[in-house]
């Protein structure tokens, strides 16, 4: 199975963004994603962007910059992404200090994982936590 060891995730998460632009600087800058790669049009419309966060990676894009994907996503809502964090609390600090919409604090849950939740400008919602289940080899 692809992505199951090694340097490559078999799992991209991909969202819209009516501003791309904003939505990255909130994700890298509030939230702790690295910026891989961002590809803009001419008109400055984000064509693809790659966030990383630990091994795994998120695309980012411009709504209505046109192509199949962004026609088949143009009434979709809202999606929610966990993600796995070493240190909640620290991260949860930092995401509340960038003014990021905290939905739930730091809470330790009954099934091992310490985490919390938050909504990105745009309405996706974020969880970020240590709960990060084995894959089998």
């Amino acid at each position: 199975m692809a992505g199951t060891s090694g340097g490559r995730p078999s799992m991209y998460p991909t969202l819209l963004y009516a501003d791309a632009k904003a939505a990255i600087r909130q994700l890298t800058q509030a939230l702790g994603f690295t910026e891989l790669s961002v590809y803009e049009g001419e008109d400055g419309m984000v064509l693809h962007g790659e966030l990383v966060q630990g091994n795994g990676v998120v695309m980012v894009s411009s709504k209505g910059r046109g192509g199949v994907f962004d026609a088949a996503m143009k009434d979709a809502g809202p999606c929610g992404v966990y993600i796995v964090v070493d240190d909640v609390d620290a991260h949860h600090q930092r995401a509340a200090d960038h003014g990021v919409e905290i939905l739930m604090p730091p809470t330790d849950q009954d099934y091992g994982s310490r985490d919390y939740m938050a909504r990105d400008a745009e309405g996706n919602i974020w969880s970020f936590g240590t709960y990060a289940p084995e894959i089998p080899a």
